[in-house]
């Protein structure tokens, strides 16, 4: 069976920044473990694959290389771009219907795509959980639990500097590690974002990160609209804004490649 792909890179305006995202247009599910096999060889952040529900809306799933994900930012926006771009969607708004409810995105200013995605906002925490100081070989001045475990420090320089180590980041018991710090040169913050328990050890630039750091720096730097950088080695901007509990994240998208995957039967 063949199957169409697509790699775009996600949140940035040229190739080979941003981050990369597969994308599986579907007519109907397959099974689980295909998807998730496929993900492992593609062995991106994130693989996406959706199926048309019926007018503008679509069930959309996502995989990294080792598990199915609630949420993914980039491999969403990376969706919509196929969508209008290769596959003929004109609508204004394209509704996902995912694990974590509908997620709606529409074309913005300047050639970018909006993701209207739910907040959630993270809560601060006492205790360094095991493995975290070993893991980021820093301490943070600030920790707060979410989804993610968000540690943060002072400077954009702490954060560019750490160099974690993955063996034991991976024992802390979150899905994944964000360190932020305010920013510089006309952004409101900086992150990177450390996987290595759900198999994406360092991910470029992450979407649903910004659904928690989003509401946290709303509070501390007493405003709703920001320009955010992920500052990992790839890179990439988005520009959100908190909207009650909810966290608008635009950014760009561009095709790297168009393919085939050929996929057993059976």
């Amino acid at each position: 069976m063949l199957l169409p792909i697509y790699q775009v890179d996600a949140f940035s305006d040229r190739p080979f920044a941003g981050n990369p995202a597969a994308v599986c247009p579907l007519e109907s599910w397959l099974p689980a473990e295909t998807m998730q096999a496929i993900a492992a060889e593609n062995n991106l952040a994130e693989t996406a694959f959706f199926v048309p529900k019926s007018g503008n809306e679509y069930e959309l799933r996502w995989f990294t290389p080792a598990v199915e994900v609630e949420l993914c930012g980039h491999a969403t926006l990376a969706s919509a771009h196929v969508l209008y771009n290769h596959l003929g969607f004109s609508d204004a708004e394209i509704i996902f219907h995912s694990r974590s409810g509908p997620l709606r995105v529409s074309r913005a200013s300047e050639g970018r795509f909006t993701l209207d995605f739910p907040a959630r906002p993270p809560k601060p925490l006492a205790i360094h959980p095991d493995g975290l100081l070993d893991g980021l070989r820093a301490t943070p001045l600030q920790m707060l639990a979410g989804p993610d475990l968000v540690c943060l420090f002072a400077t954009e320089a702490e954060v560019r500097a750490i160099q974690p180590d993955m063996a034991h980041l991976a024992k802390v018991e979150y899905r994944a590690v964000i360190v932020t710090a305010p920013g510089s040169d006309g952004v409101d913050f900086v992150s990177r974002f450390f996987g290595p328990r759900v198999g994406v050890p360092e991910d470029p630039v992450t979407g649903s990160a910004h659904t928690t750091l989003v509401p946290y720096w709303a509070e501390r730097l007493s405003k709703t609209t920001f320009h955010a950088r992920q500052v990992s080695p790839r890179g990439g901007d988005l520009w959100c804004e908190l909207r009650g509990d909810r966290v608008l994240m635009s950014g760009h998208a561009i095709t790297y490649l168009r393919g085939e995957i050929e996929v057993p039967v059976g």
